[in-house]
């Protein structure tokens, strides 16, 4: 009977935690999260308490609930929302997100004070994959919510797709010391290169970074491929830290996994866990742990189509792995822009873009530099500026590539598109894999 009573009281304790309502205004005035889930089997909720936790662990405001307790109002009040949902029989919501769909997704409400994260949970051996989680993505862009990374989409509990979403909440509520929940299968790879790339930059230092594999097996990848890092503390410190994701710059074909890593530092000054033992910690020589996501959603395109290539940064490092990507097939109508703050002191891998666009392998090369521009400042300034060109080229078939910073770069680059193309044209690209993004 003991035993009873406790899970008895277990049940009720985790139905009140799920389901509670807010005190009014809560979340909006702590700058907190509002955390909503939508499952038909229970693993979107378990997902979604985990978030939770992650984001209380950021010292957070979280107000976990499921998503039958949801109303416009509490929307409008949030400033942040993460969605956990999951699809269900042909493309349809989960019945507990039912009536939400039927009466507040109709139309769009006023959210532009709202910005957002979806973890879509779904099967592809299903036509309408991930169907309620991209409806939803539709719908709270249409209400002029603002997403704070791109859709996390997951096939089947896919471990790798989870870690993604893992990192993306991590780094968005300032967790950097919570253990993946799953631990990525690493492989053994040794340190074989680290370069500075910007010396006397007045940003933070940025490193070429080139890892080799104990077997040649684990050279493996397609341009847009993700990097997963298992990060130490310091030389021989064998604890498990939370991994740490890098876009890929280099093919196979190069012998190297080629990273672009800028290294940060925590308010205190110490090196960031994944910069730090990248760029610091880690000597020439040394293993790495290390593994390859398949990010499929950023791969270039298998055809000849004209390719229109946006970054800034960093961002450099998936830009590069496309175009020698393009290069390697012989798809060589690419425009690139490309941005960082100083022409003498910044240029992360800008010779590779310059000797490519003297060989004719680039079309048209853009460089932005913010720190000197007195017009077009920022790769969105440039892009406006060559809106007729953009016309031109998506109307040759060309797909659209940006890779960078999430903060400023990729939604000025999303709302110069829009403004230019139309909402209902640059919608219509991504639904045909013509708009893609790896943003961080």
């Amino acid at each position: 009977m003991a035993a009873a009573a406790l899970v008895l009281a277990w049940v009720v304790f985790t139905v009140v935690i799920l389901r509670r309502r807010p005190v009014a205004g809560e979340i909006h005035e702590s700058g907190g999260i509002l955390i909503v889930h939508a499952s038909q089997t229970g693993f979107a909720t378990e997902l979604a308490s985990r978030t939770a936790d992650m984001v209380h662990a950021g010292g957070l405001a979280v107000d976990l609930r499921a998503m039958d307790t949801l109303t416009p109002a509490m929307l409008e009040r949030a400033s942040r929302v993460l969605f956990i949902v999951s699809t269900t029989g042909e493309g349809d919501a989960p019945d507990m997100a039912s009536v939400f769909r039927e009466r507040s997704m109709r139309a769009p409400l006023a959210l532009h004070g709202v910005s957002y994260g979806i973890l879509a949970l779904g099967d592809r051996d299903y036509d309408d994959f991930c169907a309620f989680g991209r409806d939803l993505d539709q719908w709270l862009h249409a209400s002029g919510a603002t997403p704070l990374f791109d859709r996390v989409e997951v096939d089947n509990g896919d471990e790798g797709a989870l870690r993604h979403w893992q990192h993306q909440v991590a780094h968005m509520s300032g967790t950097t010391a919570v253990t993946d929940w799953s631990r990525p299968a690493y492989r053994r790879w040794r340190l074989a290169e680290r370069r500075l790339l910007n010396p006397g930059s007045v940003g933070g230092r940025c490193y070429h970074v080139a890892l080799v594999p104990e077997d040649d097996a684990d050279l493996t990848w397609e341009a847009g491929d993700i990097a997963e890092i298992g990060p130490r503390r310091a030389r021989g410190d064998e604890s498990i830290m939370p991994h740490r994701e890098y876009s890929i710059a280099s093919l196979p074909a190069d012998g190297a996994l080629h990273l672009v890593v800028r290294q940060m530092h925590a308010e205190d000054g110490t090196p960031g866990l994944g910069s730090g033992w990248l760029t610091a910690h880690a000597a020439v020589g040394d293993p790495i742990d290390a593994r390859i996501r398949r990010n499929a959603g950023f791969h270039a395109p298998a055809d000849d189509r004209p390719l229109l290539l946006i970054g800034n940064g960093t961002g450099i490092a998936g830009l590069r792995a496309l175009l020698k990507a393009r290069l390697a097939n012989g798809h060589l109508r690419n425009w690139v822009i490309y941005g960082e703050r100083h022409a003498r002191a910044d240029r992360l891998h800008v010779g590779d873009l310059e000797r490519w666009h003297d060989a004719g392998g680039i079309e048209r090369i853009d460089l932005v530099w913010s720190r000197e521009a007195r017009g077009a400042r920022y790769v969105q300034d440039r892009l406006r500026i060559a809106a007729d060109g953009l016309r031109r080229f998506v109307d040759e078939g060309a797909a659209i590539y940006v890779c960078g910073s999430l903060a400023g770069m990729a939604p000025g680059v999303d709302g110069v598109l829009r403004d230019v193309l139309g909402d209902a044209a640059v919608s219509e690209l991504a639904a045909a894999g013509r708009y893609r993004r790896d943003v961080y």
